[in-house]
């Protein structure tokens, strides 16, 4: 089931992609490119959902089930799910795309592996996947895997000449691109209670927001290059979406200024004594 619903449709549409422009990286780009105009209502509907949410904490009747059941959670998610019905919020909406994105990134890699067949064991694996009425094999085996300074069947390392390392210059884009896709996407909390809950949800997002560009990072490093490549243009192609869709955050890009708390004390000046006639007198 995984390999006819995922693994051979992915490897049909890369090679496609490839006999029409005789470059592996670029196909891999192109097909990034189909992938997130076939998500994008997926995106549309997360960021309706984001909304629908954050205007959900707003909403007085939200805020009284909060303080009427803040000591009965059952209760209290009873009420919420009720609530969430009649306004037509699905809790979900903002989550679904983030789920369906990893199947993409497992089918995606091993359809990169199974593509770029070097041996007879791995080239007879792969004509299994092939739909014969739209390829040829036989005019496409052995792909070219070059692609700029990239092997994009193994890990991607850019080697210097005097260096006796490779510089993983791929693995640190995608982890600093995943990481301004992530700050650029966050709406900022509107709720600053931290007994409720989908503000605990926000920090919940924020953790992984730092801990994702570390995971796609590792992953880059690790893993065939030809899936950095997957990872640094769904990221630019994620940012330019959501800049189309109006829902860039740049504020959450600059340092954010603690207000200055000066505490002013009164300094009320003591009561005069009155000065009696008698000490008038006298002078």
């Amino acid at each position: 089931m995984w390999d006819a619903l995922i693994i051979t449709p992915f490897i049909n549409a890369l090679l496609f992609i490839y006999s029409l422009v005789g470059n592996f990286g670029i196909a891999i780009i192109l097909f990034t490119i189909l992938i997130r105009l076939i998500t994008h209502p997926l995106m549309a509907s997360q960021i309706k959902g984001s909304k629908a949410m954050q205007t959900l904490q707003q909403d007085k009747r939200y805020i009284e089930i909060q303080t009427k059941y803040k000591d009965d959670k059952e209760k209290l998610a009873i009420e919420q799910q009720k609530l969430m019905k009649e306004l037509g919020i699905n809790p979900f909406a903002s989550c679904l795309p983030t789920l369906i994105q990893f199947p993409i990134i497992i089918g995606l890699y091993q359809a990169i592996i199974q593509a770029m067949a070097s041996t007879p064991l791995e080239m007879m694996n792969l004509t299994r996947h092939i739909y014969p009425g739209l390829l040829k094999v036989s005019s496409l085996i052995p792909l070219n895997s070059q692609f700029l300074w990239m092997d994009l069947g193994q890990p991607e390392r850019l080697n210097l000449p005097g260096l006796p390392f490779g510089i993983p210059i791929l693995a640190v884009v995608v982890a600093l691109t995943t990481y301004l896709q992530s700050k650029l996407i966050t709406p900022a909390p509107s709720s600053t209670n931290p007994s409720d809950p989908n503000n605990q949800a926000a920090m919940m997002g924020k953790m992984m927001n730092l801990y994702m560009p570390f995971l796609m990072g590792y992953m880059a490093l690790t893993l065939a290059s030809g899936l950095s490549v997957y990872f640094f243009t769904s990221n630019l192609i994620g940012i330019g979406q959501y800049a189309l869709l109006g829902q860039l955050h740049l504020g959450n890009l600059l340092p954010k200024k603690k207000p200055d708390v000066k505490q002013t004390i009164d300094v009320k000046p003591a009561p005069s004594k009155p000065v009696s006639t008698k000490a008038k007198s006298k002078k």
